[in-house]
């Protein structure tokens, strides 16, 4: 990665404010996330990631501040400037947040049919693309999601987000629930679609394997604040929380396999 003041900004928090009635959940937010890398946000439970993802992409207000995202203000535009904000973005919620009622491939179709006027058998086509990008088989676009395995559902929601070729992919906590050997798989898919296409990837994890192994930065929800860095300067903060978090069990068994690797 380039030195920061070489980098451009694909989304700036400034100020940023979340309270639901008198709980606050973040506190005066400060964030840059810089064009090409893939930046990792975790936290305790309550900490707010999701949230704050989804105030990013325009499905949440906030209580003060500002976000931007592709040098639009999306905490004050209007609906006409957020549709077109979602042509260059993508978005894999949990559990992939497939349409039970549609089958895989007229899930992958949905951004396409809400934000272009294409006709059905490009559509098709796409679809058949994106299946294949992310390691599944043509028969699945005919399935349903009830006939499908988690892991597969997760593949379905990546090809989803990426139907329209976006920038900027946004994952909430993509390998939640999966096995180790298929997250580490589904980690070795982000980190070669990121590479290939030129991903700006923004990723809501607990996954400490997935921090490592393919997280440029990491953004760390603690106290309401944030505290931004590489794994190496994270692990010098002096925070109880982050401490334990990187540096407990869990966290020395990552960073030896990682070693291993």
């Amino acid at each position: 990665m380039a030195d920061s003041v070489e980098r451009e900004t694909v989304i700036r928090i400034t100020g940023l404010t979340t309270r639901f009635g008198a709980q606050t959940i973040h506190e005066n937010l400060d964030l840059d996330v810089y064009k090409g890398e893939v930046l990792g946000v975790v936290g305790g439970s309550g900490t707010g990631k999701s949230v704050l993802l989804r105030e990013i992409v325009g499905l949440q207000p906030v209580s003060s501040g500002r976000i931007d995202v592709l040098g639009t203000e999306v905490t004050s535009c209007g609906a006409d400037a957020q549709q077109v904000l979602r042509q260059y973005w993508g978005v894999m919620f949990q559990e992939g947040a497939l349409f039970s009622s549609l089958t895989v491939a007229q899930n992958i179709q949905v951004p396409i049919r809400e934000l272009t006027d294409f006709p059905q058998v490009v559509m098709d086509d796409i679809a058949r693309v994106k299946l294949s990008m992310v390691g599944l088989p043509p028969e699945a676009g005919a399935k349903f999601p009830s006939q499908i395995s988690g892991g597969m559902k997760k593949r379905a929601g990546l090809a989803r987000a990426l139907a329209l070729d976006p920038g900027l992919l946004f994952l909430d906590e993509p390998t939640a629930g999966l096995d180790p050997i298929s997250a580490n798989q589904f980690d070795e898919l982000i980190k070669g679609l990121q590479s290939s296409l030129k991903l700006t990837v923004f990723m809501v994890t607990h996954d400490l394997d997935s921090l490592i192994a393919i997280c440029d930065r990491i953004a760390v929800l603690v106290d309401r604040h944030i505290v931004v860095g590489t794994l190496d300067e994270l692990m010098k903060v002096d925070n109880p929380w982050i401490q334990e978090y990187f540096r407990g069990p869990r966290g020395r068994a990552a960073l030896a396999g990682k070693e291993r690797n």
